[in-house]
């Protein structure tokens, strides 16, 4: 298959706002591919590339050769273009890069090398989401589209298994279930305004209790153990083992033999209080520094016995007599609001982020978000996307500043939702302006453009209606708590989580 190929399905798919018409470009694109080509391509579709690492950014792509009159070059001789650039390393790499991308990009006709920057810079905006991705592939061939998700979140990403659709089928695709050792996508929590909509929201009732945790303001980590052997996940699924060895030493120490674990990692001070976030998250990022704790909260198999489809209450059973208290996360069973806001009050005494409240009927919801766990925090935060920033004036004259928020649409595009340069120490503005220039894609006089990659969890104090930008919202006093690089911009939250809020709070504003 023809990289142009490739490209023509990526403009159909941008061309058009229907979802029904994305998914049937996609679905045609993946039958035609073969055997050998079908994870590149569905790769590719989506707007993403194999190697999670060229070694190449922006810069790297700037300044390109002379484009090819004719489209000429296949799928799998871009991949193992961008696997050699990926591999070089070494005395001289820069220049034997430079070289290959030059190499590379020299075959490739002006609208493949237009699209190919944008997929390995991360700014395809084609609207072709995984979760579209996904119903393509039901749709290719003929396979349920429960079975591709759960296919999907129990090998870590679709790609992964979308050969066990095209030449297995369903049957292929139920073969794929929980392996130790292998990271699924983690449960997600929704959002509720207060506890008491939370314990609705999570099916509550009286004679009908929910567990309601401590939410930590942590790193979140899955851990796989197979007799000695250990790996620890991020919520990404990245692997984080080597610098984490006090989660390693005890999980080892738990009975048992095969163990998948859920939880958080934090960094606690002497008196049992969570030290600041961005200490936990450069403990994360090395195997040097303050010390981390791991906390437990849920459990995916244990000893042979996956259970992601036992209910919450046999989980936290089997939780419980596995891992002791003090490496789980606090937490109260209860049909009594009035108990649940007091724990919550306590949990936020304690200097942690609130709570959330998760059903004890349902299952493990691998990467899915929906009512089975909602969070509650005292403060509204929204994990959003910085779109563009402003140089500063002033004190802050050198430093980029107002950062342009932007919220998450159902088709994998950015609306903007407000600016705000609150809450920004000195340390943060000297480290934005060396990460927002690294994505840097143009600039409009004081208007520096970015790459959407970068993730910030902003706070703020409700929702209004305006007609200022594009998305009809706007966040009232929106602050900066932290940037969040934990986080994917796939991962941001969408527009229609404003919406409802703005539905909650009532905060509609002329």
């Amino acid at each position: 298959m023809l990289l142009n190929d490739l490209v023509e399905t990526s403009g159909a798919v941008a061309a058009t706002r229907s979802r029904k018409a994305k998914i049937a470009a996609i679905a045609e694109r993946l039958r035609l591919a073969g055997v050998d080509e079908l994870p590149i391509v569905t790769a590719y579709v989506a707007g993403t590339i194999l190697q999670r690492r060229t070694g190449v950014g922006w810069r790297g792509l700037s300044a390109l050769p002379e484009p090819a009159g004719e489209p000429s070059i296949t799928v799998l001789e871009v991949h193992d273009a961008l696997g050699r650039l990926a591999t070089t390393s070494g005395p001289g790499s820069a220049d034997l890069r430079a070289a290959g991308v030059h190499e590379l990009f020299a075959r490739l006709t002006a609208d493949e090398q237009h699209w190919l920057r944008g997929v390995m810079t991360g700014n395809v905006r084609q609207g072709a989401l995984d979760s579209l991705v996904q119903e393509a592939i039901a749709s290719a061939w003929g396979v349920k589209l429960t079975a591709v998700r759960r296919a999907a979140m129990l090998a870590g990403g679709t790609v992964p298994i979308v050969l066990a659709a095209m030449t297995g089928g369903e049957g292929a695709l139920a073969e794929i279930g929980l392996e130790v050792g292998r990271p699924v996508l983690p449960m997600l929590a929704s959002t509720a305004p207060d506890v008491a909509a939370a314990m609705a929201k999570a099916g509550a009732g009286p004679g009908t209790p929910v567990a309601v945790d401590t939410k930590l303001d942590g790193i979140r980590i899955q851990v796989h153990r197979r007799g000695d052997e250990i790996v620890v996940a991020t919520r990404s699924l990245d692997d984080i083992t080597e610098r984490l060895p006090e989660v390693v030493r005890v999980v080892r120490a738990l009975p048992g033999h095969d163990l998948v674990l859920d939880g958080e990692v934090i960094a606690m001070d002497d008196d049992g209080r969570p030290r600041p976030f961005q200490e936990t998250a450069s403990r994360t990022a090395t195997s040097a520094g303050i010390a981390v704790t791991p906390y437990f909260f849920d459990i995916l198999h244990a000893d042979g016995r996956d259970l992601l489809d036992a209910g919450g209450a046999e989980r936290l059973h089997v939780l419980d007599s596995l891992v002791p208290e003090d490496h789980r996360v606090s937490r109260l069973v209860t049909d009594d609001s009035a108990a649940a806001e007091a724990f919550a009050r306590d949990a936020l005494a304690r200097g942690h982020e609130g709570v959330v409240v998760k059903s004890l009927s349902i299952g493990y919801a691998a990467g899915r978000r929906g009512s089975g766990w909602v969070k509650v925090k005292p403060v509204h935060t929204l994990d959003l996307v910085v779109l563009a920033v402003e140089w500063g004036s002033g004190r802050r004259d050198g430093w980029l500043s107002n950062i342009h928020l932007g919220a998450r649409n159902p088709d994998g595009t950015f609306t903007m939702l407000g600016k705000t340069f609150k809450g920004m120490t000195d340390e943060m503005l000297a480290w934005q302006t060396r990460r927002f220039l690294e994505l840097e894609t143009h600039r409009d006089r004081h208007v520096v453009h970015v790459r959407p990659e970068q993730v910030v969890e902003i706070a703020f104090d409700g929702v209004q209606r305006s007609s200022r930008y594009p998305g009809g919202l706007a966040l009232r006093f929106a602050r900066v708590v932290r940037y969040r690089d934990d986080k994917s911009a796939d991962e941001a939250d969408e527009i229609a989580t404003l919406e409802a809020l703005l539905g909650a709070r009532l905060t509609t504003a002329e």
